[in-house]
This record gives structure tokens, C-alpha cells and sequence, in this order.
């Protein structure tokens, strides 16, 4: 079984985090590729878990080792990117790939892996429904919100570009329609024995 890709990006806030945790959840045969990112761990983050926490200039390295995948900066200094070595560890085991990526990185992903990679874009129902949500997340300063609805405004204009558009107006009916996408995309034509 040649292992596929499904790839979750959306703006801050709109859930994508939360539909992903159902999708590993579920018996889709299905691991999460654990990203790198150059920031500091927030309350309750894990290195190695959550994400592979790496200073800056040791991420650098890696962009010039050519280890990554996909890269973005994506804020000023703050670099994300899955590492090539996360994709063959997950498949070595007979899994497909999950990403929670940023929709620039998910675009990446998706332009370099074509027919094996489903592209699912998350948005909430609008702007303004985001912009609540972050707020009461109570994570970010008003600094850093005001950021995130400004790029979000901006991802929104690559939505089209995935190929899939699921709106998380209710989460359970996204997670619900996402999972109904995964699993059609994998087992579709497929003579892969773990179809839930």
C-alpha cells in the first residue's frame, strides 16, 4: 500500500486542531504529522508531540540541509515545516499522513504529492465568527489577534485552490463531513482492509 496524504490547513481560529483530534480519533488508519516550528511551546505543549520544537537558527539548518518537506516563515521570525524524515517515519508503519499546516504549507504539500494528497480547507462560517473565537481562546494578545484576522483575511483568498471547502459552523457536522472526505478519498478504489 503506497501511503497517501491528507492535508488540513485553514486560518488561526477556525478549528482545524479540533476536527483533526476527531480524525485520529476515528479508524481511518490515519497518524498526524508532527510539525517544526521555531517558537517557544505554549501551556501544555510537548516537544515531540505537539510539535518538534527547534530554535531558529537550528531551523535554518535544516532548510539548508533540505530537510523539510515544506517551509513557511509565517510570521516575521517564526518558521513552521513538516520534516521529510516525520512523512517516511508514519508510512514505515503503514499509515497514511495527517497535516494541521498553515494553507500556504498545505498548498506546498498538495503541489508535490498531486493524486496522493487530499487538500481540505477549514473556514469558519466568517470573519467575524473567527475573530470571537480567538478571542476566546484567551491565548494571544490583542496585538497578535489583530495579526491573525488580518492573514486569516488573506488565507481565505487560497480556499478555492483545495480540494475540498468544508465551513465549521457546528464543529461535530465539519468533523462529521471531514471524515466522510478522508475516508472516501483513501478506501475509494482501494484494496486497503482497514476501511472503517
Amino acid at each position: 500500500m503506497q501511503g497517501k496524504l491528507i492535508v488540513v490547513s485553514a486560518p488561526s481560529g477556525s478549528g482545524k486542531t479540533s476536527i483533526v483530534k476527531e480524525m485520529l480519533a476515528s479508524d481511518l488508519g490515519i497518524e498526524f504529522s508532527i510539525s517544526a516550528c521555531s517558537r517557544s511551546p505554549r501551556l501544555n505543549e510537548t516537544d515531540g508531540k505537539d510539535y518538534y520544537f527547534l530554535s531558529q537558527a537550528d531551523f535554518k539548518k535544516k532548510i539548508a540541509a533540505d530537510e523539510f518537506v515544506e517551509w513557511e516563515e509565517v510570521y516575521s521570525g517564526s518558521y513552521y515545516g513538516t520534516l521529510k524524515s516525520e512523512l517516511a517515519r508514519i508510512w514505515e508503519k503503514g499509515n497514511h499522513v495527517i497535516f494541521d499546516v498553515d494553507v500556504l504549507g498545505g498548498l506546498n504539500i498538495k503541489k508535490q504529492y498531486t493524486d496522493r494528497c487530499l487538500s481540505i480547507f477549514i473556514k469558519a462560517p466568517s470573519v467575524a465568527v473567527l475573530e470571537k473565537r480567538l478571542r476566546n481562546r484567551s491565548t494571544d494578545s490583542e496585538a497578535v489577534i489583530v495579526q491573525r484576522i488580518e492573514k486569516a483575511e488573506y488565507e481565505l483568498s487560497f480556499a478555492s485552490q483545495f480540494d475540498r471547502i468544508i465551513v465549521n459552523d457546528i464543529l461535530d457536522d465539519a468533523a462529521k463531513e471531514t471524515c466522510q472526505e478522508i475516508n472516501k478519498f483513501i478506501y475509494e478504489n482501494s484494496k486497503d482492509t482497514r476501511q472503517p
